[in-house]
């Protein structure tokens, strides 16, 4: 149990920082307006992930959900 509480933090600073990498390489819409309906391209929403960024999508809710699952064993601990 000793050995796991000082092994955390380094856990999930590495899951933190691949997380951020995953968010900021993943593909941005068309901005604010089309979140809200605004801009020509109305289908923005709609769009269909194939290869490497279905693969980055999936990837960035795993190392989210572990980033979730490490942060809620250290508040345990």
């Amino acid at each position: 149990m000793n050995s796991i509480s000082t092994i955390l933090p380094y856990i999930q600073i590495g899951l933190s920082i691949l997380l951020v990498g995953a968010v900021l390489l993943q593909r941005s819409g068309a901005g604010i307006g089309g979140a809200f309906g605004g801009g020509d391209n109305w289908n923005v929403g709609f769009h269909t992930r194939r290869g490497f960024e279905k693969v980055l999508f999936n990837s960035t809710i795993i190392i989210g959900v572990l980033f979730a699952l490490a942060s809620f064993i250290a508040l345990i601990i």
